[in-house]
């Protein structure tokens, strides 16, 4: 099995070079990175990386994680399809642990157990309930590096073009057509986001918008209300 990591980008230039050094060490046969438009060093980082590194690339594609994602995943020749965040660094068997998954030709994808970069009691607690909540439900978000293989991804039409909850809603669709491997290797994801809003304001706006999600609200009418909140 070959494995192919995409990176969605949009101005991630304080975090980007360090992820792409750490990946390409794990021995990944194609690394693609899909930007959406960012205006700051993102893309000559990135640059920079694929003339050292031939199994790295750079696309475009129209902004959105989602486009992003498909975008990468049209682009790529892996048999498994690895979804990972530009702030999250994996293990440092990833490759070895996700080959060992994906020998039972029964598991369709998975993903990983996650940590934060700084510890913390908030950061300890949220890890926990992620973690827990994601193996009791069997749905995973982008932070816990989403893998899958291609030719379910294919079946499944990749991630909807939605502007929110993309990873849940994807997740969702494709544990119907399979197990996933809810991995207890850790991948390790920035804190910023908790610390920029508040972890305690960041938790109640995740929960309120995951909660209107599950009750049926349109993901496009979540995000307005995401970014009139921030």
């Amino acid at each position: 099995m070959t494995i192919s990591v995409i990176i969605p980008t949009l101005n991630e230039s304080s975090t980007i070079a360090r992820t792409l050094t750490r990946t390409v060490a794990l021995g990944f046969e194609e690394i693609i990175v899909s930007d959406g438009g960012s205006t700051d060093p993102t893309i000559p980082m990135v640059r920079a990386c694929c003339d050292r590194v031939p199994s790295t690339r750079l696309i475009t594609a129209q902004k959105g994680r989602a486009r992003q994602l498909n975008e990468g995943a049209k682009a790529s020749r892996g048999d498994i399809l690895l979804f990972l965040h530009a702030d999250t660094e994996l293990p440092p068997d990833a490759k070895a642990v996700i080959e060992s998954a994906l020998t039972d030709r029964k598991i369709v994808g998975g993903r990983f157990d996650v940590r934060f970069d700084r510890a913390s009691r908030w950061g300890d607690m949220i890890s926990w309930f992620m973690n827990r909540r994601s193996r009791l439900s069997g749905i995973a978000t982008g932070d816990q590096a989403i893998f899958v293989r291609r030719q379910v991804f294919e079946q499944m039409g990749g991630f909807s073009d939605i502007p929110l909850m993309e990873d849940i809603e994807f997740s969702r669709r494709l544990k119907r057509l399979g197990p996933t491997a809810p991995l207890t290797e850790v991948v390790t994801t920035s804190f910023r986001r908790w610390e920029q809003n508040g972890p305690l304001r960041t938790i109640l706006l995740m929960w309120t918008l995951r909660f209107l999600y599950w009750l049926g609200v349109n993901p496009h009418r979540l995000n307005c209300f995401y970014r009139a909140v921030r």
